[in-house]
């Protein structure tokens, strides 16, 4: 964990570490106790890709499988 200030002009600098690992894009989350910062990719479409590239179902089979998983947890 690293500590950090805002300097005069409200802005806030993260470690050379952080940048390196996560990049230098974030989203930032309110929550009720802080905040949380949630880095975005450079190329969302890309990381969504990326991150499916496995997944042999199409959109509509997992939406469908989704619906029944859903169904069937709420016992109807």
């Amino acid at each position: 964990m690293s500590n950090t200030r805002l300097d005069e002009r409200g802005r806030l600098t993260l470690p050379k570490e952080i940048r390196e690992r996560y990049g230098e894009h974030y989203h930032i989350v309110e929550l009720h106790d802080g905040i949380k910062l949630v880095p975005v990719a450079d190329n969302p479409l890309e990381a969504l890709r990326d991150e499916f590239a496995d997944v042999e179902k199409s959109a509509t089979e997992l939406r469908d499988e989704a619906r029944e998983t859903a169904l069937d947890e709420a016992g109807s």
